[in-house]
């Protein structure tokens, strides 16, 4: 494959740097997209012009990308209409449970958020209102609780395959594949690459993990040792972000949630039944249909619902879903620049250049650590996740076949090393949400995360290190016994177990 030398690295490297000083992944995406054509086309305007007519353009018109961005209006608006009915914060308070002692009120936050799935950006501030008065009464610290909205926010919608974050990887995958003429299903690829999630699985793990063990360490046992000795949850001196609830001038209801959740799933399954799923992949256009229709009827569901309970008129769950149509809309532009960035870097050869250069002096077990670390510097420093994905595997999915490394691990370690970046950075939307959600101050959340995230990063760097070599999905096993050696050896070190408080 041809490239242009050099150059073929300024597409990327800009949108890296632009996106690192300018904390805008719009921005980065555009401009680096903009120097690809500068470099084929010489010209400013000329540039200009075929970044937008061959790209841009021709990216969105695309069939299965406009199927995508479709699909994702869908999705918005379930999110919107289940969000603002009050749905998802009724079922959390339900699922709260009876909460005895630390542990138990620590691993009912931990199965809150999990339980509310379908948002990163919902499930801090749903789950957060519900358990900080009762993490506050088990003198549990503001920050400790911060942690556990974070961890269980972004690490869980990264496994989920049919929201937002498992379509929007999805298409990435798929327009990769069909430059190297892989045919294999995206979804089953997002299914395959499940297990070398090291980061989002060992990240879900450390809650309970710590729960259980009661070991903290570093920031964060300074911080649970002054909520047990002294009943003041968060640092005397902290600014508080105000926690913001979505729905809170709505009676919602579990139902809102837990009905449209079934048909939904009901109606995704039995349109898709007839090709054979789940025993074998569904056609790519059969599958994003099933979607689009489980969406649209579980959103009219809710509706429906909140009309029938007199919560909301039809006029008022119609704007609701409206607004979490329109919430989508920045996805949306990112997931146009994000193909269109792809595809310069493909017409200069990028891909092509770098694995030139790679060859003879990286060798391909060591590809998937280096993309994990790459991935986790660039979300750390824009704050998105989504947009280190949009940069990183175009670049991953052709090194993984020209430098002989293993795929399913390379694509593992680009998902886990934006996930990683974008959990310690303090401009990342949940991060800052996480700390709204729990009434702590934000620098406080992020000076105590971030050892315990780089605890699991650790682990998840020598995981990749190791599935380089034996790309097994056992190898999360390997992980996740890293990580618990790590919780308790840190905690020798830098902390202790902290002492159990019942009310």
């Amino acid at each position: 494959m041809e490239h242009y030398g050099v150059l073929s690295i300024l597409p990327p490297l800009v949108a890296v740097l632009v996106a690192w000083r300018f904390k805008n992944v719009l921005a980065a995406l555009f401009l680096g997209a903009y120097v690809g054509t500068l470099v084929i086309a010489h010209n400013p305007m000329t540039a200009l012009v075929m970044l937008v007519k061959e790209f841009i353009l021709v990216q969105a018109a695309d069939s299965y990308n406009s199927n995508l961005l479709v699909m994702m209006v869908f999705v918005g608006g379930f999110v919107g209409v289940v969000t603002y009915s009050g749905g998802a914060k009724a079922f959390a308070e339900l699922a709260a449970g009876k909460i005895g002692n630390r542990a138990t009120a620590q691993i009912g936050t931990w199965l809150g958020g999990i339980l509310i799935f379908f948002s990163d950006s919902c499930s801090p501030l749903l789950v957060g209102s519900v358990f900080r008065p009762i993490c506050d009464r088990m003198r549990i610290s503001r920050e400790k609780l911060a942690w556990m909205l974070d961890t269980t926010a972004s690490p869980v919608c990264i496994l989920i395959p049919f929201i937002g974050w498992g379509i929007y990887i999805q298409g990435l995958i798929r327009k990769e594949f069909d430059a190297v003429g892989n045919t294999a299903s995206e979804w089953s690829t997002f299914i395959q690459v499940i297990p070398f999630q090291f980061y989002a699985l060992c990240a879900l793990l450390m809650v309970p993990l710590v729960a259980i063990l009661g070991f903290e360490f570093s920031e964060m046992y300074r911080a649970e040792k002054r909520t047990i000795e002294t009943g003041i949850p968060y640092d005397p001196g902290a600014k508080i972000l105000g926690s913001v609830d979505a729905d809170d001038a709505v009676n919602g209801k579990p139902s809102f949630i837990v009905i449209p959740l079934i048909i939904m799933f009901v109606a995704f399954v039995g349109i898709l039944i007839p090709t054979g799923f789940p025993f074998k992949p569904a056609p790519g256009s059969m599958l994003r249909t099933a979607l689009c229709v489980a969406y649209f009827l579980a959103a009219m569901t809710c509706m429906g619902l909140m009309v029938y309970s007199k919560v909301k008129t039809l006029s008022e769950s119609y704007e609701m879903y409206m607004r979490g149509v329109k919430e989508i809309v920045f996805i949306l532009l990112i997931l146009v620049l994000a193909w269109s960035i792809g595809s310069v870097c493909k017409k200069v050869g990028t891909a092509a250049y770098i694995v030139m250069m790679a060859k003879g002096n990286i060798p391909g077990w060591m590809v998937p650590a280096i993309l994990f670390l790459t991935g986790a510097l660039i979300s750390f420093s824009t704050g998105s996740s989504w947009g280190a994905f949009a940069i990183l595997i175009p670049l991953a999915v052709p090194m993984a076949y020209g430098l002989d490394a293993p795929l399913l691990v390379c694509i593992g370690a680009v998902l886990s090393g934006g996930l990683f970046g974008d959990h310690c950075s303090p401009i990342s939307d949940t991060t800052i949400l996480s700390s709204m959600g729990a009434g702590c101050d934000h620098i406080d959340h992020v000076k105590t995360q971030i050892p315990y995230a780089v605890t699991v990063a650790i682990a998840s760097f020598i995981g990749y290190l190791i599935a380089g070599v034996f790309p097994s999905p056992f190898v999360v096993a390997i992980a996740v016994a890293i990580l618990i050696a790590l919780v308790i050896l840190f905690s020798k070190l830098w902390g202790q177990r902290v002492k159990e408080y019942r009310v």
